[in-house]
């Protein structure tokens, strides 16, 4: 290889390092003085080079040629001109020289005077052109010159210019140490073909050890797994420099349209150039803009967040992870501003369009994509909060590392191949939304009110089952939706799975000619309903668990009656209040929390537990609701996840505070408290129990350096080691029946337990708004009006029976009372008759009573007297 001087020739086949670095340095600062000679001219107006700006007879160059001819003549060793003094452009001078300013070409300004500070104020201006990246200074450069002379206008058009390009915004406000070791972050494209230039002409090996901010790949210095200090954007200087702009109107209306002239570039540049594979620094755009703190304004949702939202659902999922491990970083406060953004444009899009069957929210670009990004921000959240990844309760018991939990995703993944179980962005940050045991801000702040008021759950549905690689179904960004929204999307699962399983049944009576039951049909006594319930179901469990997924039909021995509903509902009813008699000993009453736990000494089999786990299940999926009182840890650990420290503060309240005070102690706990890794307590018969936490453990004093692994081993017995084989049990027996609904994927532990317990909260008014009436009667009927009157002045109490008595369960489903379609008709005419009910439907019969004294009493003596009455 030779050098561009031809008169010698160097062989650079082992090159010393220090004297390469002296050549490129020496390259690159001789081929920006021949680019600003280009550009900027020497100064001199009576310039004779012709390679140079200053010249009269030089034709200007843009910033591309300009620098495509430095290379030329570096190459060339052309002529550089003289410095001038002044370094001033020559059509300023020239201007200068015609209105007889200067007298000589050697002519030297006085600082002081006006006119060179206007000259280089103008000078400044003008060089504001070639600005094609920002740094938090260069604004701080621009906003000074602007607020003197009083006009915004360059400020304006560079911040338009910047942020409307995607490479230029991608450079923009680097970290320091990265804009210093990334040789190709140069100020402007011009000088990225300079310096790139100068590589190949001064270099013969690339110096790889400094990080390069431009490559395709992270650089190995970086590692391989990604960290928020990894991103090459200083997004403190980006909050500073948004807080300077954000007061000036002028500069908002520019980022605004800036930000449409953008987002386009960034979609196509995303779909079809693969912009994020071939520069990781794309990244940074996006992190540059959501930092804009009046995104959620009304400017900004007509057109211009719009499009930068589908922009954004463009990147791939591993530029998503880095974003949502980024934002996890935040403060709640900026989690909530992001949170706010996505949830104004979807609620500005609800509301200003009309939804119906025919024109789906799902099919509107916008909701879908503000959804999307939205998700990004609710992981950030999650993992932002308190996490629990370590403690996956499988059955196998074995604590899941990372690789494990990827393969229990992957597991998941693969079993349930109708419908999206496991969220690729979960699988992609190998973390699971139960993982987080507290979020940075509440699940509230992510439902959409609007948005669920106006989803076709039917429609939605299909897409999340059939059609969810070509339909966006929000069954899919669950956070979205309410409780009560996502039970309906149950509710179809359940349903469509019943009816399957009868098709199934029939097509076996037909071919084989089998007498298969089409329902799960349960025949019990009142008075054995525990053993022969226990009997059946085991049956069934074991022979063929397929059917527990059919429709339940319940039939009391003796009795008449078509179950439509009601009678299950008394079935599950007598079955919890049984088997959750204190004195079986299944489970263990503690008075002060109002919970059970399961009781670790229980001499019942494990059958026992396991149908009261089906129970819960079936309940769930034929929409029953029980009288069930468990603590969150137990949903949790049915969601496969451990007990923990923070789960004693619910279900063990008193041990959760001596735990904690043993861990805040600042004494010497040895001395002080005198106790060892020994658990001692009394079970439901008073039997004492004692337990060694460790080998030897009743040896081993807890002192201040093993603290913490005594709280560990205390907690993981109470919640998981005592109680594990009862739990086990229990466990299979819930997923016998929900090992294929998408329960885990839609809920949170805490709406698992609404979808087994409803709500605690009775809001008798809007029972009232959402009741229907018939027979004659109508809501200014004079007894409806009495009806109310006396409904509203029952105490908590009369009031469950209420609602045990009209619709077989003295709780609020999912959503509240006012989900409950009760009808009131007209029963014939004043008589002494008690009003009846049929729970199947919830309708309540009424006779026409003559006053509102005689029907206060019929109805508390229908209500208190109902079990086993007045329900068909």
């Amino acid at each position: 290889m030779t050098s561009p001087d031809t008169n010698a020739s160097v062989t650079l086949l082992a090159p010393n390092p220090a004297s390469l670095k002296r050549k490129r340095e020496a390259a690159k600062q001789l081929i920006e003085s021949y680019y600003c000679q280009l550009t900027k001219g020497c100064g001199n107006e009576f310039c004779a080079n012709e390679n140079c700006a200053s010249c009269p007879d030089f034709k200007q160059l843009d910033n591309n040629r300009a620098a495509a001819r430095a290379l030329e003549l570096y190459r060339t060793r052309a002529e550089l001109c003289a410095a001038w003094p002044t370094k001033k452009p020559r059509s300023l001078l020239s201007q200068n020289v015609s209105h007889g300013k200067y007298k000589h070409k050697n002519y030297k300004a006085v600082e002081e005077s006006d006119f060179d500070v206007i000259c280089s104020k103008k000078q400044q201006q003008d060089n504001f052109q070639n600005i094609n990246y920002l740094t938090e200074e260069k604004v701080d450069e621009i906003l000074s010159v602007c607020s003197e002379t009083g006009d915004f206008s360059p400020l304006v058009r560079v911040i338009g210019r910047i942020f409307s390009s995607a490479e230029t915004l991608v450079k923009s406000f680097r970290k320091p140490e990265m804009q210093r070791n990334c040789l190709n972050c140069s100020p402007d494209n011009a000088l990225d073909n300079l310096e790139k230039g100068a590589k190949i002409l001064a270099v013969a090996e690339c110096d790889n050890s400094a990080p390069c901010c431009s490559q395709q790949k992270p650089c190995d210095c970086h590692g391989q797994s990604f960290k928020p200090e990894e991103l090459t954007v200083d997004v403190k200087s980006v909050r500073k420099v948004y807080k300077k702009l954000l007061a000036h109107n002028r500069i908002e209306t520019a980022l605004i349209n800036a930000l449409m002239y953008l987002s386009p570039d960034v979609e196509c540049e995303l779909s079809y150039h693969n912009a994020y594979t071939r520069d990781s620094n794309y990244l940074n755009l996006f992190i540059i803009v959501m930092e804009n703190h009046n995104l959620h304004s009304p400017e900004y949702l007509e057109g211009a967040l719009p499009m930068f939202c589908k922009a954004m659902c463009k990147l791939p999922l591993t530029a998503q992870a880095k974003l949502i491990h980024l934002w996890s970083t935040y403060s709640s406060s900026d989690i909530r501003r992001m949170v706010e953004v996505f949830q104004q444009l979807i609620t500005y899009k609800v509301i200003s369009n009309d939804y119906s069957c025919r024109n789906l929210a799902n099919e509107d670009d916008v909701v879908v994509a503000a959804a999307k990004c939205l998700k990004l921000v609710y992981y950030a959240n999650l993992l932002g909060g308190m996490l629990t990844i370590e403690n996956d309760d499988e059955e196998s018991s074995q604590e899941a590392s990372e690789g494990n939990l990827n393969q229990n995703l992957l597991i998941e993944d693969t079993r349930y191949k109708k419908g999206p179980r496991v969220d690729p962005l979960e699988k992609e940050l190998h973390f699971r939304a139960i993982d987080c045991c507290q979020p940075v801000i509440p699940y509230d702040e992510f439902v959409n009110e609007s948005l669920n008021n106006v989803l076709a759950m039917d429609k939605d549905y299909i897409f999340f089952k059939v059609d969810s690689e070509k339909k966006f179904s929000f069954l899919t960004c669950p956070f979205l939706l309410t409780p009560y929204t996502k039970s309906q999307g149950l509710y179809y699962d359940n349903r469509i799975r019943m009816f399957s399983e009868r098709r199934i049944t029939v097509l076996y009576n037909l071919v084989q000619g089998q007498q298969v039951q089409p329902y799960l049909r349960l025949k019990v006594r009142r008075d054995h309903i525990i053993d022969d319930a226990l009997v059946r179901l085991e049956m069934i469990a074991t022979e063929n668990p397929a059917d527990l997924k059919k429709q339940l039909y319940v039939e009391f021995e003796g009795e008449q009656g078509v179950d439509e509903g009601g009678v299950s509902k008394e079935f599950f009813q007598l079955v919890v209040e049984e088997i959750f008699n204190p004195d079986i000993g299944m489970f263990a009453y503690d008075s002060h929390t109002k919970q059970f736990w399961f009781n670790p000494t229980s001499f019942e089999n494990d059958g026992q537990f396991t149908l009261i786990g089906i129970v819960l299940g079936l309940a769930i999926y034929n929409h029953c609701i029980l009288d069930v009182h468990f603590p969150m840890v137990v949903y949790r650990k049915l969601m496969g996840k451990k007990g923990t420290l923070e789960d004693l503060a619910d279900s063990h309240p008193i041990l959760y505070r001596s735990l904690k005070e043993v861990l805040e102690y600042e004494g010497n706990v040895e001395e002080d408290m005198m106790i060892t890794f020994q658990v001692s307590y009394s079970d439901l018969f008073g039997v004492p129990i004692i337990h060694n936490l460790k080998e030897n453990g009743d040896e081993i004093p807890v002192t201040n350096q093993n603290k913490k692994e005594f709280v560990q081993l205390y907690t993981n017995y109470i919640l998981n080691q005592s109680m594990e084989k009862q739990f086990r049990a229990f466990n299979r027996g819930f997923h016998m029946v929900t090992n294929e609904s998408p329960l885990k994927y839609l809920f949170r532990p805490e709406e698992i337990e609404q979808l087994i317990c409803g709500s605690r909260n009775l809001d008798f008014h809007a029972l009232e708004e959402a009741t229907e009436y018939d027979g004659g009667f109508t809501k200014d009927s004079r007894i409806v009006r009495d009806f109310w009157g006396i409904t509203h002045s029952l105490p908590e109490e009369q009031k469950r029976q209420f609602l045990q008595f009209t619709t077989g369960s003295d709780r609020a489903p999912v959503g509240g009372l006012g989900k409950i379609k009760l009808i009131i008709t007209k029963n014939g005419p004043d008589s002494d008759r008690l009003p009846t009910t049929h729970t199947c439907f919830n309708v309540l019969l009424l006779p026409d009573y003559s006053s509102k004294d005689k029907l206060k009493e019929r109805l508390l003596k229908a209500i208190t007297y109902s079990k086993g009455f007045g329900m068909l």
